[in-house]
């Protein structure tokens, strides 16, 4: 099991940025930026592979969020720009050892038919209008 921890949450006006890490006690296959709003389901926003850097996003933040990792440190940090109001929400880093791509995980996560090994404790972004 791998402990992960968030930081860089915080609350930023629309069109604002914010950068979220992610440190994990140790080596995963793929780390994932999920999110979730009260009272909705929790969400994939993005994901990456150690070995190679494979990333995929949600249609949603594609071409304004930009997930990279940094093999030294254990820290995968997602960059958000061009924050909207519809972004606020509590975001977790998740983790798994096992072999998945980040497109599989997307796909697996949103059907129902996957869930991440380990997950951090969430941080809360928030974007006003």
């Amino acid at each position: 099991q791998v402990h992960l921890v968030e930081t860089g949450g915080g609350s930023v006006q629309a069109g604002g940025s914010l950068r979220l890490s992610c440190a994990a006690s140790g080596r995963t296959y793929i780390t994932g930026w999920f999110r979730q709003v009260q009272a909705k389901e929790r969400e994939f926003v993005a994901a990456i592979t150690w070995n190679d850097g494979d990333t995929y996003y949600s249609d949603s933040v594609k071409g304004r969020f930009t997930i990279s990792r940094d093999n030294a440190k254990n820290t995968v940090t997602l960059q958000m720009n061009s924050l909207k109001p519809e972004d606020t929400a509590v975001y977790y880093c998740a983790a798994d050892p096992g072999i998945i791509t980040p497109q599989k995980m997307a796909i697996s996560y949103e059907g129902g038919s996957y869930r991440p090994y380990d997950w951090g404790q969430g941080t809360q972004v928030t974007v006003s209008s």
